[in-house]
């Protein structure tokens, strides 16, 4: 790698099995307090809703709580779901972000629900299959942020707070979109790997300078559960893993225990669903993981690594940061 590549935080705020959400938002907090102080470039917590195993679905109010108990690490959504949101209420949302953490707000945008279609139609939101509606939401919000005097209104707070923008995506749609306003690019490759390559090459082809952004800027989502042995990080990833299979088969819940040779205890098709998954991860002690972080980074030659883990125990987990931040301060020398 010929250039500095920075490390982030993106956290789910994850409810751990026999916790409640304030268990989870407190973590969350003491995280981003670990991760300020080890160096990392900002946190990031991302919205979904009706899942028991995740706190953060009111964002920009978990982000509050951790501007409140941070000083310097940068805060923002990764993402918020604008197909749920009046442009409008997210600038003010953001606006009040950034007034009170003055400098250190982003707000990273995905077009997903969040949710399945229940549970949006309770949050009392059009469903509108219109694919242009997306980028239209995208525009009025960066009008609304920059004060637009064209627009006949005015977000208070968030008119003139110069909010830098993310398009976050898993599909070609999204690198298409960040190309064509000249925004950075969040690609979910920590959990849909799939189109990767494809969608780094059109967003980087396709790129147009904007205001915000004079060239390409590329983040990946990335997970990283590092231990002092290979098997103590297999074992700490399988908390994910589970969560992972009970998302998939339609039984989600909160973020259970790691299980002693769980990978190996699931059929075939589970164990492969789980493969296709995890290509964006890292699972081992820390020579492993600088080696895993070194092929993907030269793979993607991505601007920003994204680190997402969700450990059971909050010890294991802030450890697992504290590797990653090593590897990272190794990569860079």
């Amino acid at each position: 790698m010929s250039k500095a590549v920075k490390f982030s935080i993106l956290d789910l705020s994850p409810v751990p099995q026999g916790a409640d959400v304030k268990t989870a938002l407190d973590r969350s907090l003491a995280l981003a307090q670990h991760g300020e102080a080890l160096g990392f470039e900002r946190f990031w917590m991302a919205e979904h809703h009706g899942m028991a195993g995740i706190a953060s679905a009111a964002t920009s109010v978990a982000l509050a709580h951790v501007g409140g108990g941070t000083k310097t690490i940068r805060i923002g959504a990764g993402g918020i779901m604008l197909p749920n949101h009046a442009p409008m209420v997210i600038a003010e949302q953001f606006g009040t972000l950034e007034a009170l953490f003055p400098g250190r707000v982003d707000l990273g945008l995905g077009r997903a629900p969040g949710s399945d279609q229940r549970v949006a139609q309770a949050m009392r939101r059009n469903l509108n299959t219109d694919p242009n509606q997306f980028p239209r939401d995208v525009v009025e919000l960066q009008a609304l942020l920059e004060g637009d005097a064209a627009l006949g209104i005015q977000a208070t707070p968030g008119a003139g707070s110069k909010i830098p923008l993310y398009i976050l995506g898993s599909s070609l749609f999204g690198a298409q979109l960040a190309a064509a306003l000249g925004l950075p690019y969040a690609f979910a490759s920590h959990f849909a790997p799939q189109a990767l390559d494809e969608a780094l090459a059109i967003y980087r082809r396709d790129f147009k300078p904007s205001a915000q952004l004079s060239e390409p800027y590329a983040m990946c989502g990335f997970n990283i559960f590092a231990a002092d042995t290979d098997d103590e990080a297999e074992h700490l990833a399988t908390s994910m893993m589970q969560s992972f299979v009970a998302l998939r088969t339609g039984n989600p819940g909160k973020l259970p225990p790691p299980v002693e040779g769980y990978r190996e205890s699931l059929p075939p098709q589970a164990q492969s669903m789980l493969a296709q998954i995890m290509q964006g991860s890292a699972v081992g002690a820390p020579d492993a993981v600088l080696s895993s972080v070194r092929a993907f980074l030269d793979r993607t030659q991505a601007d920003e690594l994204i680190v997402c883990g969700s450990i059971f125990d909050q010890a294991a987990r802030e450890k697992s940061y504290g590797l990653a931040a090593e590897v990272r301060d190794l990569i860079a020398a």
